[in-house]
Parts: structure tokens; sequence; C-alpha cells
């Protein structure tokens, strides 16, 4: 499956970014998705809870 790294680069950038209002240590994670492999990006989506077949190119 081929998946469209930026647009969930761009999707989790939204959701750390909504995140850091009520948990200031999501901007860790925020700055750790600007900065992802592609590999790590999805490390981090699955972690998250993120359905990456949303994603697929």
């Amino acid at each position: 499956m081929t998946i469209d790294v930026e647009r969930l680069r761009r999707d989790l950038i939204d959701y750390f970014g909504t995140a850091m209002s009520m948990f200031p240590v999501a901007m860790m994670e925020l700055s750790q998705v600007q900065n992802a492999s592609p590999e790590k990006l999805i490390e981090i989506a699955r972690k998250n809870g993120f359905d990456l077949r949303d994603y697929a190119g």
C-alpha cells in the first residue's frame, strides 16, 4: 500500500496542534511529526489510531 505521506503529515500536525491547547506535551509530538521520516510518520500515526487506509494513494 502506498501512503500519501504529506497528507498524513498535515493531518498529524493538525491533530497535535489542536491537542496542544489541552495537553502541552503534544508540542513535542508535533515537533517529531514535522521532522519525521515517512516510516516514523506512519509509526506515529498508527500509535495515535489513524487509519492508514484513509491515506492510501
